[in-house]
């Protein structure tokens, strides 16, 4: 048989030379086979195939040897990784070997797939250094999931011919090239980009798409998650439908709140006309964001904000339920509803709540997020109004129907705007948190725009990052964490803005957030787990170092860089770091002592000030923990061996460590309940600055009948605000359910007796207790 060669050319069938890139990618590795993969390939070769293809079926002969029953092994997805990222070398470069890392960066600079400006900051003695830096044998770290990440979605590559134009070890090198010399120059350029690139390829520290999958080309937008507020004029939801559609091209995921529209049926213009309330918006909005897919790389998504007592509530928590019109629905976005302590407690009390449109009680919009007693006053005096449109429901009712649709969408999210604003970087009087991102862990600050060229509106950004918890022990973290913030900060700086109003907002405050990955391994290596408590001692004393280093880095960036334009805007200003605001309740749930000296780290920060005014953020990692071989996130997994795919290909990817910890890993349908993962999740908001994306999950076989109680979530959802808690992600149901699925699962409850088992809110609860007085 012959092979097409890649110029057109036929050469004959080589068993040797495939077996010897075979022995090349099994390496040292035990319990794999060239032989066994070898059988698999030469069944699925034939006359003319392309020696592209070749390649890749070779990938795909080890990846359907990855698993742990009697002819697979976990080793496969090793062998698997390494195959794949041989193939992207050779399409790359026309050989396996890594070129000359200045000759192949010029002439794809010259083909225009490369930044022109990405050489300029070196000499030609600082690119050998560079060059010489490259560990070309890290490559063979990933495993088959991390690589087809690369490949798929982090390496540059011709999104219609599919053609790869560069491998991992460039990639992690051009990006610290691109980004550091916005701040840094000379012998110090090199010693940053060098730390940098180590971290990344030693998979220490973990970038998100838009980083891996843009810098280093002429596209210029990093910021993974973005902002946006509308306000109630049509200029002002116009200009946020174009900012999301700008930033949904350009790889963002989007927050959108439009909490703020009026109800349907309000006057406008003075009663000359009637609104069409907000779900013509929503839909306005999700168009918007749709339009855009961002090149391939990802489809564009959002998650809207909406106020649980707002007019419109009833039509507003269904927007994703399958069941109604299209022309009533939102179902191509995520939703968010936004509650506070006031709430909750009037569920508690078995009381109602009151409907209002925002427009109508002026003040009540803005103080709900800024001035929580005076949004109570606003409140309980319309509800005695009889001028007041509104509408009175059970509070039962209310949050009935929340849950209903929490559980059977799973993408039904809550934010406890108390505490976003009590334990937020920011003053609240200040510059208050209004909503927050995509995947709920981002709280920045946000003003409507009248135009998309309004310099006066704020669009808030947020730059991530994460450490690897597997890889980066308590003795590591502190370097990590400052390469981590030095390499955001200069991004900042580095990328292009679509809007003024992002620009300003990101200048004004030079928001970060870095988050964990890889948290489950770091449990199971200490052989503590999530659901019985052991690990949240543990897991406080990271938390503390890697909140402490991450500003201790920020406050030096500040020495030498200056302080954000809008430090004075934030708690750190005032010396209060993230352990003076957080919920006390929390410290029920652990022994440990603060080990760090937060003293002197308030005394350095006041004097010197913060060149960024928040650092942490939890994201989910769903992406960037498969390029590491990490558990994803800070959840625990769902099976030791899992496999996930999609049209073009399937993975199957293994705990990290499996021979030495698979006894010691706490899968997630194991979990007797949420309460041990809530309460770790409580303790990292301890620390946190931003939010975190917690999820609540639930499997219908341990409760009778199959049928989860409605009470069991709400009971949840109040234990992890007692404790702290910011905001809600998924709801997770045991896999294989659909909605209707769901549906039946979910045992709707006429009463919320288990819930109000919850310590009940205080009303009375003051600022040192770290929630506004209610």
């Amino acid at each position: 048989m012959n092979l097409i060669k890649r110029d057109g050319s036929k050469q004959p069938f080589d068993l040797e030379k495939l077996e010897r890139i075979l022995f090349y990618a099994v390496g040292d590795l035990k319990g794999v086979s060239v032989k066994l993969m070898t059988k698999i390939i030469e069944t699925n070769v034939y006359d003319g195939m392309p020696t592209s293809e070749l390649h890749k079926i070779a990938t795909q002969a080890a990846s359907e040897l990855i698993g742990v029953e009697e002819g697979q092994h976990p080793n496969y997805s090793l062998v698997a990784g390494r195959l794949e990222i041989a193939r992207a070398r050779k399409e790359a470069y026309g050989t396996y070997t890594y070129p000359n890392l200045a000759q192949h960066t010029r002439h794809l600079i010259e083909e225009g797939i490369y930044d022109k400006e990405l050489l300029e900051p070196f000499t030609d003695a600082q690119l050998e250094e560079l060059n010489d830096h490259i560990r070309p044998e890290r490559d063979d770290l990933f495993h088959f999931a991390g690589s087809m990440q690369m490949t798929t979605k982090y390496l540059i590559k011709n999104r219609v011919t599919d053609r790869i134009y560069d491998a991992p070890q460039h990639a992690a090198m051009l990006i610290g090239m691109a980004v550091l010399p916005t701040h840094y120059s000379g012998d110090e350029l090199i010693r940053e980009v060098k730390d940098f690139y180590d971290v990344v390829t030693t998979f220490e520290g973990s970038l998100p798409t838009p980083i891996w999958g843009g810098v280093r080309t002429p596209l210029r937008q990093f910021s993974s998650c973005v902002v946006v507020e509308a306000g109630d004029s049509l200029a002002e939801i116009n200009a946020a439908c174009d900012v999301a559609s700008l930033y949904g091209a350009a790889r963002a995921g989007l927050g959108g709140n439009l909490g703020m529209i009026r109800a349907e049926g309000s006057a406008v213009r003075g009663g000359l006309a009637y609104h069409t309330g907000v779900v013509p918006f929503g839909k306005k909005f999700e168009a918007s964001v749709k339009a855009c897919s961002q090149g391939g790389i990802r489809g564009a998504s959002a998650n809207m904000m909406w106020p649980l007592w707002h007019l419109e509530y009833e039509n507003l928590v269904v927007l994703k339920n399958n069941k109604g019109l299209e022309l009533n629905r939102v179902r191509r976005m995520d939703h968010t509803i936004q509650l506070n302590g006031y709430l909750w407690a009037r569920l508690q009390e078995g009381e109602d709540i009151t409907l209002f449109s925002p427009h109508e009680v002026p003040g009540m919009y803005t103080s709900f997020f800024a001035d929580t007693a005076k949004w109570i006053e606003l409140y309980e005096a319309a509800e005695k109004d009889p001028t007041i449109r509104k509408k009175t429901l059970s509070a039962v009712d209310v949050f009935t129907a929340l849950f209903i649709e929490r559980g059977e969408t799973s993408r039904v999210y809550i934010m406890n705007v108390d505490h976003c604003n009590t334990h937020s970087s920011f003053i609240t009087e200040i510059a208050p948190i209004r909503m927050t991102n995509l995947c709920v862990e981002i709280t920045l600050p946000t003003k409507p725009m009248q135009t998309v060229d309004d310099p006066n509106g704020e669009v808030s950004l947020c730059t991530l990052a994460g450490i690897n918890m597997g890889r980066v022990g308590p003795a590591q973290l502190r370097r990590v964490a400052h390469v981590l913030v030095k390499f955001l900060d200069a991004l900042l700086d580095y990328q292009d803005y679509m809007v003024p109003a992002a620009r300003n907002a990101t200048m004004k405050y030079r928001p970060l957030g870095i988050g964990v990955t890889n948290l489950a391994n770091y449990l199971a290596k200490n052989g503590v787990k999530y659901s019985d408590g052991s690990a949240n001692n543990l897991v406080h004393e990271y938390m503390e170092a890697f909140q402490f280093y991450l500003i201790e880095a920020s406050m030096e960036l500040a020495k030498k860089f200056g302080a954000a334009p809008g430090f004075h805007c934030t708690k750190y200003s005032r010396g209060q770091m993230p352990i003076h605001h957080y919920k006390k309740a929390v410290d029920e749930l652990h022994s440990a002592e603060l080990k760090l000296d937060w003293e002197w780290l308030a005394s350095q920060v006041v004097e010197h000030g913060m060149r960024n005014g928040t650092l942490s953020a939890q994201m989910p990692c769903e992406s960037s923990s498969q390029v590491s071989n990490s558990t994803n996130g800070i959840e625990p997994p769902r099976e030791l061996v899992s496999v996930k795919g999609n049209a073009d290909f399937t993975i199957t990817q293994i705990v990290p460590d499996y021979f030495e910890l698979k006894d010691a890993y706490e899968t997630l349908w194991e979990m007797p309940n949420n309460r041990g993962y809530l309460a770790l999740c409580g303790i990292m908001q301890k620390f946190f600055d931003q939010s975190l994306s917690t999820n609540t999950n639930y499997n219908p076989s341990l409760y009778e009948d199959g049928m989860v109680p409605m009470q069991e979530m709400v009971a949840d959802a109040l234990f992890f605000y007692r404790i702290g808690g910011k905001t809600l992600y998924y709801s997770n149901f045991r896999d294989g359910q659909g909605d209707e699925e769901k549906a039946e699962a979910l045992l709707a409850a006429t009463s919320m007796s288990q819930a109000k088992e919850e310590e009940p809110i205080d009303s009375n609860m003051g600022c040192d207790s770290g929630a506004c007085s209610l």
